[in-house]
């Protein structure tokens, strides 16, 4: 077939709306979408179901794309003998996170591309992840042979698979206390040994290492109630090496999905929205325990980076930018000697070759065909600054400022490279840990323009991809589309209470308060505690699952448990602190288990057992003493304090907290109380600082 007709030829899914779908719009693939089309035709002529599940971002995905997905052979096999369902796991990540429980269930390990083969009615019987194609082909000849000639044993397959689902989404029997705070204080101190001591994460006995963002966090809270120690020195390593490390792009800012090795050099390129926002979030929590401008520098350029690469034109954020360009990973972002001194000249590009270790021969020696030729070096810092201006006989300050002039250089000269391809579908709960965390950075960084940026993405979500007090979990084209996920619930309302805490704009604590009944009526468990992930009106798949394992992501239920603790507290909510302790005890017992799987969980357990700082301030918002006062509040780590304002005093306040407390001698005031305790008002920051402080 020539190329042009290659270009001309269409599948069903040019008519979808995710990124990752229109990839495949072009694949000799009879594709389908995963709904009743496709169903309906695999049941009317009996055939059984290829289901490939991916994302946009995804290089393997890619690369069976290529082998297999673009090769007439392999689609004349398909489209012989299967219904081939294309699915995004990101707009479907009930899909995803249900046929990955079987994929690694019966093979031991997961991962994208996801292959299932699925009887009619959806239920698996044999599964794995990328195949190369020879491989793949001959599963595909093996398959349609067994089904017309040994259905019987893929029908005990499928079998095998129902008493699995059953036993996965059976509901755990409720426990009768809650997750013990020895529990809470002895998991960050089982994933701080776990960490490597002297580059910092944890590789799990191979070499990729991910951003442990949920597990630092974790160990910063433990770290700060209790003082124990190695839990500090195994964040700050960590931090200290991806931040100098290649998973950090130091010349476009944000950071990476995962480091191929234990060095932090080689990134997998693919840049993730969520990624950027947990990191972002762990490096400003660490600013606040340390006070170290690095991780604050690190936060800001992770920010920067989204606002100016992933931000729609109406505020939301896009989903990810991906591993490749010109079908190669990696290319848009590494360099050669002599590319560096094209743009910076013989000298100063000498220096920085020596800084970011570009040599002629290069630091990154993947040869597979996927990967650019010849010498390529990708940037990262042996040395921190200090150390090597001293070895140079610079003096750091001056080379600093040097140094942000050349990469600003080397930004302009990249952007004129062909860029990884963009997934600008608009996802709700990926936004919403944006969200949190611009507003977060707002607040700690006292940089108003991060809290306006994540209040511009929240009325957007909020106006966009809410109909009837519903979300939807995806937008693109103007089309907001998919009933939402508990996790969009979860991550839109944390980032609802961060952006209040930054703004004290009300509007946003009531959104948040919405949410979060709206997703008790239609996600929570009323007979045995806790979330499930889909909508009691949501499609109906094999299982309806209700798992408190943080991913990639965090869990829906351990963020809602943290959000239904604030909510508890700011409103004097009995029923939300219910709810979040129903979640405890319905995981409690595979928490204690596994508390590897289970960070953020702990993390609300750490909030559930300490006495929780309730501070109300009273004043202007817009005067010298009152954000002298919020400064106060926002510079320190208090992870587990919750912060309401008022102008003054509101004698009818609907908000127990802002009942009787009024300025004092015309000046703002700070409340600062535990447990309905209350400390003595104060008006200056250097009173506040004290009482927060615990002097």
């Amino acid at each position: 077939m020539s190329p042009a007709t290659e270009r001309r030829r269409t599948n069903r899914l040019i008519k979808a709306t995710s990124p990752y779908l229109l990839q495949h719009a072009h694949n000799p693939v009879d594709w389908y979408e995963w709904g009743d089309e496709a169903l309906r035709k695999a049941r009317e002529e009996d055939h059984p179901i290829f289901l490939s599940i991916g994302y946009a971002a995804c290089h393997w995905c890619h690369v069976m794309e290529h082998e297999s997905f673009e090769d007439e052979a392999v689609a004349a096999a398909l489209n012989a003998s299967f219904v081939s369902i294309k699915v995004d796991r990101e707009e479907r990540p009930d899909l995803d996170e249900l046929y990955m429980a079987y994929t690694q269930a019966l093979t031991k390990h997961g991962g994208w591309p996801m292959s299932v083969w699925l009887a009619p009615d959806g239920t698996p019987f044999y599964a794995g992840t990328y195949f190369p194609r020879e491989q793949f082909l001959h599963v595909l000849t093996s398959i349609a042979d067994a089904w017309k000639s040994e259905r019987e044993r893929i029908t005990r397959g499928a079998g095998a698979a129902q008493e699995f689902f059953a036993q996965w989404a059976a509901p755990s029997t409720p426990g009768e206390t809650l997750i013990p705070r020895d529990v809470v204080d002895g998991a960050a101190v089982t994933l701080a040994d776990a960490f490597d001591g002297s580059r910092g994460g944890i590789s799990g006995g191979g070499t990729n290492k991910f951003p442990p963002s949920l597990s630092m966090e974790l160990m910063l809270r433990v770290h700060r109630r209790t003082g124990k120690a190695g839990l500090f020195d195994a964040v700050r390593v960590t931090l200290d090496h991806m931040a100098r490390g290649g998973i950090y792009d130091h010349i476009g800012g944000g950071i990476c999905r995962y480091s191929t090795d234990v060095e932090w050099l080689v990134p997998h390129f693919e840049k993730m929205l969520y990624d950027q926002a947990l990191v972002s979030g762990i490096y400003l929590d660490a600013f606040q325990a340390s006070r170290d401008p690095l991780y604050a520098e690190v936060a800001a350029d992770i920010l920067d980076y989204v606002l100016t690469d992933l931000r729609a034109p109406e505020g939301a954020f896009y989903s990810s930018r991906d591993a490749d360009s010109e079908g190669l990973e990696g290319k848009f972002y590494i360099w050669t000697v002599e590319e560096v001194k094209a743009v910076l000249g013989e000298e100063e590009g000498r220096l920085f070759c020596v800084y970011y270790d570009v040599t002629e021969t290069g630091n990154w020696f993947e040869r597979l065909g996927h990967a650019p030729k010849g010498p390529k070096n990708i940037l990262h810092i042996a040395k921190p600054l200090h150390v090597f201006a001293k070895l140079h006989q610079r003096e750091a300050d001056d080379l600093r400022r040097r140094m942000g002039a050349w990469r600003e250089k080397m930004r302009v000269a990249r952007a004129r490279r062909t860029p990884p391809a963009l997934d600008d579908k608009v996802l709700t709960g990926w936004n919403g840990l944006m969200i949190a965390a611009l507003a977060k950075a707002g607040a700690v960084l006292d940089r108003p323009a991060y809290a306006e940026a994540a209040a511009k993405a929240a009325e957007f979500i909020l106006n966009t991809l809410r109909r009837d007090g519903r979300l939807r979990a995806t937008y693109r084209n103007g089309e907001a589309r998919l009933t939402a996920y508990l996790s969009d619930y979860a991550f839109l309302t944390e980032g609802l209470l961060n952006l209040y805490e930054a703004t004290f704009d009300r509007r946003w604590l009531d959104a948040a308060v919405s949410l979060t009944e709206t997703s008790i009526r239609y996600y929570f468990d009323e007979k045995n505690g806790g979330f499930f992930f889909t909508a009691s009106d949501a499609e109906t798949l094999l299982a309806r699952s209700k798992q408190p394992q943080d991913g990639a992501i965090p869990s829906g239920n351990s963020v809602q448990a943290l959000n239904l603790l604030r909510l508890g507290v700011l409103l004097d909510r009995r029923d939300f602190r219910d709810k979040a302790e129903s979640i405890f005890r319905a995981f409690g017992a595979e928490v204690q288990r596994v508390p590897f799987a289970h960070e953020r969980l702990l993390c609300a357990a750490d909030f559930l057992h300490d006495n929780v700082k309730e501070i109300v301030l009273i004043g202007d918002p817009a005067s010298p003493d009152t954000r002298a006062l919020v400064r106060t509040v926002h510079e320190r780590y208090l992870p587990n304090k919750v912060l309401l304002h008022a102008a003054d005093a509101v004698p009818d306040a609907d908000l127990l907290l802002l009942k009787g407390k009024t300025r004092l001698q015309g000046k703002a005031t700070a409340y600062v109380c535990e447990k309905g305790n209350c400390k003595q008002p104060v008006t200056t920051a250097e009173a506040l600082a004290r009482q927060l402080d615990g002097k």
